[in-house]
């Protein structure tokens, strides 16, 4: 699978690309072409065709245009991927009147996160440990930051929290985009591939043998009609981190969380 890293690029170019602080056009530039058209481009190249088919070549393909022009808006692949995180990450919508407090808040922004992976599988291939210091990403922090503000946590329990649920989501959005694209691959969806090969694993299995994956596996199986369900495994998974968040601020002494290093 192919791994991308963002922050490759160069940090100024990137950060004035991402802030649109310095989007000059030489007179050479092609009136039609800007940064925007550029990155839309490019995100449809890695929604379509994955992200090994990623490049600047392709994007111009793409436009219609010849690579060296798209170098007037963009100097490389690397300030590329930035924009394109931070403007797929402006997507995702940010309610502020979302019920049921912290739990509702902390719910929709992971679920907002899963579909925002399972429209650009690509993401998964990324490795944003150098984060896009971008206006959506930036953008992004601040709300989740704000659905856990005031709950009783420090400033570093609030990071901490955030970066769980991105966590998790990342995590179990995994099996959900596999799944889709193995379908799309074989033309066999889970449960065509579960009804053509559960017969002949009861046929083969010794529930002597294997007595626990027998008998829960068949409950599993009978009630997914499929080797597992990501949806429900994420809304489970989801569930029971909320559930230790929960006690982190219950268990909290009297007076609230102490307060932040300063």
């Amino acid at each position: 699978m192919t791994t991308e890293y963002s922050g490759t690029g160069d940090p100024a170019r990137s950060l004035a690309l991402l802030w649109r602080t310095r989007e000059r056009v030489s007179r050479k530039g092609r009136p039609d072409l800007s940064v925007d058209r550029i990155v839309r481009a490019a995100i449809e190249v890695a929604d379509t065709e994955g992200l090994a088919a990623l490049s600047m070549r392709r994007v111009a393909e793409r436009l219609g245009v010849g690579t060296m022009s798209l170098y007037t808006y963009v100097p490389g692949k690397g300030e590329l991927l930035d924009v394109m995180l931070d403007t797929v990450y402006g997507e995702a919508a940010r309610p502020t009147d979302v019920p049921g407090g912290w739990r509702g808040r902390l719910t929709q922004i992971a679920r907002e996160t899963r579909a925002l992976y399972l429209r650009h599988p690509w993401l998964l291939q990324v490795a944003t440990t150098r984060p896009p210091l971008g206006p959506n990403v930036i953008a992004r922090y601040e709300y989740e930051l704000g659905a856990v503000d005031g709950i009783g946590l420090t400033d570093l329990e609030m990071d901490a929290v955030v970066t769980l649920i991105s966590g998790f989501v990342h995590g179990a959005v995994r099996g959900a985009v596999e799944a889709a694209q193995a379908a799309e691959r074989t033309g066999m969806t889970e449960e065509q591939w579960w009804q053509a090969h559960a017969p002949y694993l009861e046929k083969a299995m010794d529930p002597r043998r294997f007595p626990l994956a027998a008998r829960v596996g068949a409950a599993a199986g009978e009630e997914y009609q499929a080797a597992g369900d990501p949806a429900r495994a994420f809304e489970f998974g989801l569930d029971r981190i909320l559930d230790g968040i929960e006690v982190l601020i219950r268990d909290r002494p009297a007076g609230g969380a102490p307060p932040a290093a300063g």
